[in-house]
């Protein structure tokens, strides 16, 4: 309570008293004033208690309008932001597609930016030196902190139509995923986990690129593959189990009810059948976006099928097969037998086996189909 002002308000009535202390209403004016600042007072304490006891929002937030001009906002403290992650083939981008057509989620193709801006810090705190000149500028932790939380919020949620759970799909985040899940205290992850033969096949076959690994030499990228996966699921168990919880690609293929269910329940999401049938969302108005540079892109426009789970079998040369458990221990430690070979990951429900048998009965159309909605999503440089 202001005790300034309290004195201020009883010296302008001692005022009002003393001028009509001959008169008969020296009383009533007295009493007056003094109701006047009780009542102001009483508001006056009201009012600072409900400012005090209202909790402050903090975090970024970060304005988008939808098509129609309505407002929507997310808190980088409050917004349940689902984060994607995974070595690069591990049925991320599947796994998004999925989640895009569940008419509560957006989350659209990568960004590209985010692990790079991210690991620009990195490098930033790698360096005792940058450290201290950083720091001798005013830039410290929560600084950059702050920046981050910006930057990434807003690039999430610019990237498309606004919808009630945001989500992004940037494989490598999760190699980062302790930090940024610091940054949204609310968020959740996914991590993407797929036999690392097939991946390694899938990454030579279709030419990715990833820093560091040497395409010609198989050997090679399942080693690296090994470590990229051991720091991803390190990351993961730092984030805990409650937020970040490991999808197996084969299983989510071979029983999508299943997992979705899980996954969702998972994401404190209702069901949404629509997450089954994918296929028939892409590149519809608050359905699927696809990206004509994104590796992925052709496959994530069929039906889920199990085509992709052994294409690898008969790729890699026998030294290497008789060698795996020693160049990737990682296989054995998520489930998979690295002796096996063709592997068996399960048997497939009824409707995936159907989807399988109308791609291959259709392979022309879906590849037509493939091509044109692909063309579709090109984005159109601005002038």
């Amino acid at each position: 309570m202001d005790l300034s002002l309290y004195r201020r308000f009883y010296l302008f009535v001692r005022s009002l008293s003393i001028h009509f202390k001959r008169q008969k209403l020296s009383q009533l004016c007295v009493k007056f004033g003094v109701s006047l600042v009780t009542i102001y007072l009483v508001l006056y304490g009201r009012s600072s208690w409900m400012s005090e006891s209202t909790p402050k929002k903090l975090g970024h937030t970060a304005a988008v309008y939808d098509s129609a001009g309505t407002l929507h906002e997310y808190n980088s403290e409050t917004h349940p932001l689902v984060f994607i992650g995974g070595h690069p083939r591990s049925g991320t981008t599947l796994m998004r597609a999925m989640l895009d057509a569940h008419v509560k989620v957006r989350c659209g193709e990568e960004s590209r930016i985010i692990p790079r801006i991210v690991q620009m810090r990195e490098n930033w705190f790698r360096s005792d030196k940058e450290k201290d000149r950083l720091i001798q500028g005013g830039i410290d932790d929560t600084v950059i902190n702050a920046a981050m939380a910006s930057f990434i919020l807003e690039t999430v949620a610019q990237h498309g139509e606004p919808a009630e759970v945001l989500c992004n799909k940037d494989p490598l985040t999760l190699k980062s995923g302790e930090y940024i899940s610091s940054l949204f205290p609310k968020s959740k992850w996914l991590f993407m986990m797929r036999d690392g033969r097939a991946v390694i096949n899938s990454v030579v076959s279709r030419k990715v690129t990833i820093s560091g690994y040497q395409l010609d030499n198989p050997r090679q990228c399942l080693g690296k593959w090994n470590t990229v996966v051991k720091n991803m699921n390190e990351q993961c168990n730092k984030i805990g189990s409650e937020r970040c919880m490991i999808v197996y690609y084969e299983q989510l293929v071979l029983h999508p009810k299943r997992w979705m269910t899980l996954i969702l329940d998972f994401l404190d999401l209702p069901w949404d059948e629509s997450v089954l049938h994918h296929e028939e969302y892409i590149n519809k108005p608050g359905g699927v976006r696809v990206s004509m540079v994104e590796r992925s892109s052709d496959q994530i426009i069929k039906p889920i099928n199990v085509d992709a789970l052994t294409s690898w079998v008969g790729k890699f040369p026998q030294d290497l097969l008789d060698d795996m458990d020693s160049v990737a221990p990682m296989l054995e430690k998520f489930g998979y037998d690295p002796t096996k070979n063709p592997p068996f990951y399960g048997m497939a429900d009824g409707a995936v086996l159907n989807n399988t048998h109308d791609v291959h009965q259709n392979r022309e159309m879906w590849e037509e189909k493939s091509k044109q909605l692909i063309a579709e999503m090109d984005k159109k440089h601005p002038d």
